[in-house]
């Protein structure tokens, strides 16, 4: 017996694999495969994503003069004119500011400023 011989086995041929090399050839598997990370994809990130866009363009279709807003910057302050596109804000007595529509982040509960142009 050679030095060979007695270092590396013998291998033998397993006679299940051609089944199972048939099954994973199978395109519904991988079809299924597909919907299901479809799936996962849409509740986790498509249709949270829709909802807020949905509530911004509520709020921004509800806004009116009067309302108390907070912007993306974090500014606060009261609607005092409002345009299709262009929203002036009064942020302290005597102060306004025009910014654009899009960038209102939320509308603030009234009485959330106090003081504010009285």
């Amino acid at each position: 017996m050679s030095l060979e011989a007695f270092l590396i086995p013998v291998a033998y041929a397993d006679t299940a694999a051609p089944a199972a090399a048939q099954h994973a050839n199978s395109p519904w598997g991988t079809v299924a495969m597909l919907v299901v990370f479809f799936a996962i994809f849409y509740f986790l990130l498509i249709r949270p994503q829709s909802k807020r866009a949905k509530a911004q363009r509520q709020l921004l279709a509800s806004l009116g003069k009067g309302e108390e807003v907070v912007t993306a910057g974090g500014l606060m302050g009261r609607i005092v004119e409002i345009d299709d596109t262009i929203v002036s804000i009064e942020i302290s007595k005597d102060v306004i500011i025009r910014i654009q529509k899009g960038s209102i982040s939320g509308a603030l509960p009234k009485g959330t400023l106090k003081g504010l142009g009285d």
